[in-house]
């Protein structure tokens, strides 16, 4: 596909990782319609960006909100050659499993899961059409848990089994990847001020040193491998889940 042509829906793409996927597609040429809960980052980021970025308020747990979503962005672009499931609930953190109510859980299972569904499943009409792709994003900790975490654990785990499945029933026009991010630091990346990248202060070297790369992962790091993913040079990947976490989650820990 022409990236000068091509269109990418981005669901999250106000803040974190989801903004700087939204800037990344944007500067590689890609014409950007992205949605978010936050509709002052999203107007904000949108209007710094330009005519390429085309912003659409929508909760993606919300079949309504989705629906208008990928219509909207497809009357905009005209077309539509990738969708990046990228919106979630980012706090992994919901305490102990005995005190976890049933409508946080749910809440979790509905943004994470259940709006990866909904946007892939509105999408798919168009996507047959070019011959596009859908990276949902996953996380390393549907491979490795601290505590307190059930809820994100078991909806990162569902976005990774419901890539492989969508892979299988939507090939070949369509290729359907995730990927795993670790630790990325998006502190610069909330969208707060006037810049698309604000300036934070520097982590320790004790936190890049827990990497077998040698740092913490930068948003940057996730937009090029999905800018990979989605090329013509990824057209032998699909049903698959990318881990891009600096190697933590290869590398044996032992507590002094």
């Amino acid at each position: 596909m022409s990236e000068q042509t091509s269109v990418i829906l981005v669901t999250g793409g106000a803040k974190g990782i989801g903004r700087a996927l939204v800037d990344g597609f944007v500067r590689r040429g890609w014409r950007v319609a992205f949605g978010d809960l936050d509709r002052q980052a999203g107007t904000a980021l949108a209007r710094t960006l330009g005519e390429r970025a085309h912003f659409i308020p929508a909760d993606v747990a919300v079949e309504d909100d989705v629906r208008h979503l990928v219509a909207e962005a497809v009357r905009w672009g005209g077309r539509l050659d990738a969708v990046i499931n990228n919106a979630g609930l980012a706090n992994p953190v919901t305490g102990p499993i005995e005190n976890l109510s049933l409508a946080d859980w749910q809440r979790r299972l509905d943004v994470n899961l259940t709006g990866t569904f909904l946007v892939t499943r509105e999408a798919v009409p168009h996507l047959r059409l070019s011959h596009g792709a859908v990276i949902n994003l996953a996380s390393t900790r549907a491979l490795q848990s601290e505590p307190d975490t059930e809820a994100y654990a078991a909806t990162k785990g569902g976005v990774v089994a419901l890539t492989h499945a969508l892979s299988v029933s939507l090939g070949p026009e369509i290729r359907v990847n995730s990927i795993s991010p670790g630790w990325i630091d998006t502190r610069a990346w909330q969208g707060s001020g006037r810049d698309v990248r604000e300036t934070v202060p520097p982590l320790s070297e004790g936190d890049h040193h827990q990497h077998p790369a040698g740092r913490v992962g930068e948003p940057e790091d996730i937009v090029a491998l999905a800018a990979f993913l989605v090329s013509a040079e990824a057209g032998f990947i699909t049903g698959q889940n990318l881990v891009s976490d600096g190697g933590m989650t290869r590398k044996m820990i032992y507590e002094e």
